[in-house]
């Protein structure tokens, strides 16, 4: 990941703006929009809002711990109007923090109460499942494991790989301390460090899978259909298995999108979170190639992927995610 001094060195903010709309349109500088989420999928979304509405979108790009742990230094100096991640535990550092201000209720009614915190104060706006891709020259479906917490086993040693210091992974073992405790845990990331093969981001993972380097590895789905989309030679000898059953394995991580409480955009800050939850946001993860879920009532998801109903995840309020505890225990297991 990126520091957040070469984050805010190297990325450019986005600026997007079309003829202004009297009832809507912000004052000239629009709304600022720290965005953790992907450049692609942000950008498609804030041109898309910004040609509907006539408010202007400053896109500032960068990581979901980076970021977050900015807006809580920032507090209420922050900048940014709206906050957007890839993953909901740096949602829950923002709002344990105070600074985000509540979702108008017309919003949260857009999105079932599974893709939102049980407090109100940020909404999802995306989703991503958690699955274990294969070599499927190196294992047969009856060799898988059964539980995410499998791999903890000694049979599974130099086998498996995953990118423990991203945020992606940390999410799915903030999943995991949520439906296990503490203690179990602590014991499966200490058996992780032993069994598992690190690299740096999924998509390294899935090549590494690929090329036969290790069995299989714990990433995020999209990543396997954004390659099969393009050339597919990351991913031709990949095969993804969910684990389903309401597994730790089977953890769907919200996106999410807040509001700050600092900011001096409410209104039009609002209705971009509004937008995304609603049609419009949806609309672009159903038809675009970002292959993430699309979680709004009714919504419906690129066809390629496999339902999330069908995912049969564990539910979890968003908001109980604890990425603190979690780096403690990673850096305690000797993963960061």
């Amino acid at each position: 990941m990126k520091s957040i001094l070469s984050m805010l060195a190297g990325a450019a903010a986005l600026t997007i703006g079309l003829a202004a709309m009297p009832a809507m349109a912000a004052d000239d500088d629009g709304i600022v929009v720290y965005n953790a989420q992907h450049e692609s999928l942000a950008k498609e979304w804030a041109e898309a809002f910004t040609k509907e509405t006539g408010i202007k979108v400053t896109l500032r790009n960068g990581g979901d711990s980076e970021f977050s742990n900015q807006i809580v230094a920032e507090g209420k100096a922050s900048p940014a109007d709206v906050f957007l991640t890839e993953n909901s535990p740096a949602m829950a550092l923002v709002d344990a923090a105070g600074l985000f201000a509540p979702i108008d209720a017309d919003t949260l009614a857009l999105v079932p109460e599974q893709y939102r915190p049980s407090d109100g104060k940020w909404v999802g706006i995306a989703a991503r499942s958690t699955v274990f891709v294969y070599n499927k020259d190196k294992l047969k479906e009856d060799q898988l494991p059964k539980s995410l917490l499998d791999l903890a086993d000694a049979s599974w040693k130099g086998r498996w790989g995953a990118s423990p210091s991203g945020a992606d992974f940390q999410a799915i073992v903030s999943a995991l301390l949520e439906l296990k405790g503490e203690e179990a845990t602590a014991t499966w990331l200490k058996a992780m460090k032993d069994n598992f093969k690190p690299f740096k981001g999924n998509s390294t993972v899935m090549k590494a899978v690929n090329a036969g380097q290790v069995d299989g590895g714990v990433i995020y789905h999209y990543y396997y259909f954004g390659d099969q989309n393009k050339t597919g030679e990351n991913s031709k000898n990949v095969v993804q298995y969910y684990f389903k059953n309401q597994d730790p394995g089977a953890f769907v991580s919200v996106s999410g999108a807040g509001v700050l409480a600092s900011s001096k955009h409410a209104k039009e800050a609002q209705a971009f979170v509004k937008w995304l939850a609603g049609k419009g946001g949806q609309d672009v993860l159903k038809a675009g190639t970002s292959f993430e879920y699309a979680v709004g009532n009714g919504a419906e998801s690129n066809a390629k992927l496999v339902p999330l109903a069908d995912l049969q995840a564990p539910k979890i309020d968003p908001q109980k995610l604890n990425s603190k505890k979690v780096t403690d225990l990673m850096t305690a297991a000797g993963l960061l």
